[in-house]
């Protein structure tokens, strides 16, 4: 039997309410873990109903947790949370991010700011929260993109955070292996989320052009990725970045 099952795992997905995080959730689930996803509200309530929403489909073994990742003391109190509910931590999915596209010239000190602090330091204070909770044999997966390797018009503060995630990928390996914890990125291509939905059509039209596959990606084509690596079929793979974008770059 292939050994995909992650019975009796404990997964924590932040930003798991929605888009990618969302589907990894269920993928996660539907392979025997147990999830907890994290939310920021930042008014209206919307990111909460989307992740209790979530929750309630999953039903038994999974819980939402309200968390900013640019707080080092949110980070810490989630990762606790989540261990009191679910009594341990083997799986941590670093998939919050947000988007401040805007070019050099015109982005604000703000909208750098905002991306780095979510996409790169929210990285770095997940991990440096969960580390102290995971278990032997953990596993630590860090979302990065193909803009960190292409470099797109208009994203320099998400490009320079999503590489800055690469870089902390490979380091953050050596640092834990010995513990049996492997540390990888992924790096999607566009995939047919809101966030990527929002590219204007036509730029879409131009990208789609340079695939070799023809399509962009599905949710699902992102979650099947992330089971693998954390599944017992990835044990020694350790410090990589998994390119998930069909054909664009490798």
């Amino acid at each position: 039997m292939i050994p995909l099952s992650l019975e009796n795992k404990i997964a924590l997905i932040t930003g798991g309410g929605q888009g990618l995080g969302a589907e990894t959730a269920r993928t996660l689930h539907r392979a025997g873990a147990r999830v907890a996803v994290t939310y920021f509200e930042e008014g209206g309530g919307a990111n909460r109903v989307k992740a209790e929403a979530l929750t309630s489909e999953l039903g038994e073994g999974a819980a939402a947790f309200e968390g900013d990742v640019r707080s080092f003391d949110a980070t810490q109190a989630v990762a606790a949370a989540v261990v009191e509910r679910f009594g341990g931590m083997d799986i941590l999915v670093n998939n919050a991010a947000v988007l401040r596209d805007r070019s050099l010239a015109k982005m604000s000190h703000e909208e750098w700011q905002t991306v780095m602090d979510t996409n790169l330091t929210g990285v770095f204070h997940m991990a440096k929260s969960c580390l102290p909770h995971l278990r032997q044999g953990g596993r630590i997966i860090n979302m990065a993109s193909i803009a960190a390797i292409m470099g797109f018009f208009g994203q320099a503060n998400y490009a320079a955070a999503k590489a800055g995630v690469i870089g902390m990928t490979k380091v953050l390996s050596r640092e834990v292996g010995r513990r049996g914890i492997t540390v990888n990125a992924v790096a999607p291509g566009v995939v047919l989320t809101d966030m990527g939905k929002s590219i204007p059509e036509a730029v879409r039209t131009e990208m789609l052009k340079q695939i070799p596959l023809g399509k962009f990606g599905e949710p699902s084509d992102i979650a099947h990725a992330i089971l693998f690596l954390a599944s017992p079929l990835a044990a020694y793979i350790t410090g990589q970045t998994l390119q998930v974008n069909g054909g664009w770059v490798g």
